[in-house]
């Protein structure tokens, strides 16, 4: 299920957001992790993109500080792997080399940042606030949809028969006669269900029911 931990990544508050800092370097990672910290920041440091990934779990919250140029799996390629994986974690790439190709390439995979070393300490702070930010929105966005799905399943059986004729393009003077209604209770019940989950619109029905298909 697409929403299974939106809940429980909801439920965490500013306070359990973490950079997790993935750099082959201990001199960076230390300066990295003793910068964030001072700055009030939790931080989880990795050595390689590979003990990050045997070590992530799919409840993290937070932010990623990936170093470009490692051995073995460089960051482009922890970055792919993580996305592959539907990994929410923004993803900052960090690296000694200015290379516009690879800045392209980071971004195109949906990179948050791209900071260069040397980095300017303030610009640091900002990416990762920047980055913590498009993480809360994706995790209030989960939590409403896992509240419309809830919302989806406690529907009357009814109600559900309405949705899914509605978000067919069916008019209420189609629906009634399909399921031996009048047309009145057609409306009540159409208007039942959208207060319960909030909605105004059929658009936004259309929206909320293909929900139900992605769970």
């Amino acid at each position: 299920m697409k929403y299974k931990w939106a809940n429980q990544w909801a439920n965490k508050s500013a306070n359990n957001l973490t950079v997790y800092i993935v750099d082959d370097d201990p001199a960076v990672r230390d300066a990295l992790g003793l910068l964030l910290s001072v700055r009030g920041f939790r931080t989880a440091v990795f050595a390689s993109g590979e003990g990050f990934l045997n070590a992530w779990q799919n409840d993290w919250v937070g932010c990623l500080l990936i170093d470009i140029r490692m051995p073995g799996m460089d960051g482009l390629t922890l970055q792919q792997k993580l996305t592959d994986s539907n990994c929410h974690l923004p993803v900052i790439i960090i690296t000694g080399h200015g290379d516009a190709s690879l800045a392209r390439q980071a971004f195109k995979a949906n990179a948050s940042d791209f900071l260069e070393k040397p980095f300017d300490d303030e610009k640091l702070i900002d990416a990762v606030l920047e980055a913590f930010r498009r993480e809360q929105a994706v995790l209030n966005e989960m939590q409403r949809s896992e509240s419309l799905l809830q919302i989806l399943k406690e529907l009357t059986p009814r109600e559900r028969e309405v949705m899914d004729l509605v978000v067919t393009g069916k008019h209420n003077r189609e629906i009634a006669p399909a399921l031996g209604i009048s047309v009145r209770t057609v409306e009540v019940h159409k208007a039942n269900l959208m207060a319960k989950l909030g909605i105004s619109s059929i658009p936004d029905l259309v929206r909320i029911s293909m929900l139900h298909l992605q769970d």
